[in-house]
């Protein structure tokens, strides 16, 4: 199989400047016959340094990150960068030009699709380009994510406890340095499907966030999501200014899958917790009402295992097998 990708650039990444153009993504439909869909790119190169890659819009409904990168490459100069800055803020961008999660040209979820295929669908295409031609030029990348429409997570930092030991330290030092005060480790319960996991593949130091939800742009978490690029670009020597030191983060890891509260039926959820609140086995967790069943008395929902609600449903009726809280547990680990 050529390794190649069939995604091109409009771009050259290896010249000097500020450049914005496209990634072609050539799928031919009814929509789009002949040409492409494109993938807005931006590369500020400022001569010899690290390479950051920046993404957003993995999911094409969560907009704190791609606000962010924004607001970042609005403010960056060439002349004011050591290195360079890769960045996709809608890397998804079929999805991200219809606030979905997964793509409307093949209903697949770009995050669940690495390390992709040149020969699949489109969303395989994207994530097979990420992983082969721009992942392994980087010396740092961050995957900015939210809750999207359908959940809000607290906001928090995710690296991956990687089997490199080196490798799983400098994703932690990321995690640390952008500066959230939650930090959730993706250990034995991540995804290989994922851009992290891509990451890991190449051997590329990378946090992915999750930065609040709801389908909007939250202005304070957004701040946080700003602040803590600058600091990573400090960190990394590519522009000038001190780090500024945060403190040490809270750390959380899914232990057991179990531990998390999923519908088991169609409903309403009438939530009584919020993410972020500490909670305990047999916690009172809200009213699940049969509405489409009138006849049903509402079930009383508990908590399963104490923790931390890392993270709640966004919506409010809900069918079989859907995530209401997301329970996580503290990592008895220093960084």
């Amino acid at each position: 199989m050529n390794p190649d990708s069939r995604i091109a650039l409009t771009l050259d990444l290896e010249a000097d400047g500020r450049q914005v153009g496209d990634a072609m993504l050539r799928w031919s439909d009814n929509g789009n016959p002949l040409g492409y869909y494109p993938i807005p790119v931006v590369s500020i190169k400022g001569g010899n340094g690290p390479v950051l890659l920046m993404v957003g819009g993995t999911h094409g409904d969560e907009f704190e990150g791609p606000s962010a990168i924004m607001r970042i490459l609005n403010a960056v100069e060439p002349s004011d960068l050591t290195g360079q800055i890769i960045a996709f803020p809608a890397l998804n961008m079929p999805a991200f030009d219809i606030s979905a999660r997964v793509s409307p040209l093949d209903g697949q979820n770009l995050n669940r699709a690495f390390p992709g295929d040149r020969d699949g669908g489109p969303t395989a295409m994207i994530a097979h380009f990420l992983e082969t031609m721009i992942l392994p030029r980087c010396d740092a990348a961050l995957d900015l994510h939210s809750g999207g429409k359908a959940s809000f997570f607290q906001p928090c930092t995710l690296p991956t406890k990687t089997a490199d030991p080196e490798l799983a330290d400098r994703n932690m030092e990321l995690a640390h340095l952008f500066g959230l005060p939650l930090v959730w480790r993706l250990g034995a319960h991540n995804d290989n499907r994922s851009v992290n996991a891509a990451a890991d593949r190449v051997k590329v130091p990378m946090i992915a966030t999750e930065l609040g939800g709801g389908g909007g742009v939250d202005p304070g978490i957004t701040d946080q999501a700003e602040a803590g690029i600058w600091n990573i670009l400090r960190h990394l020597g590519m522009v000038d200014g001190a780090v500024h030191p945060a403190p040490k983060p809270r750390v959380v890891e899914i232990r057991d899958p179990s531990a998390s509260l999923n519908a088991t039926s169609e409903g309403l959820f009438d939530r009584a917790l919020s993410a972020g609140q500490n909670v305990t086995a047999g916690d009172f967790a809200g009213w699940f009402h049969h509405v489409t069943e009138p006849e049903r008395p509402s079930t009383r929902l508990t908590v399963p295992q104490d923790g931390m609600i890392l993270a709640h449903t966004n919506r409010g009726l809900v069918t079989r097998g859907e995530m209401l809280l997301l329970v996580v547990q503290d990592v008895d680990q220093a960084l």
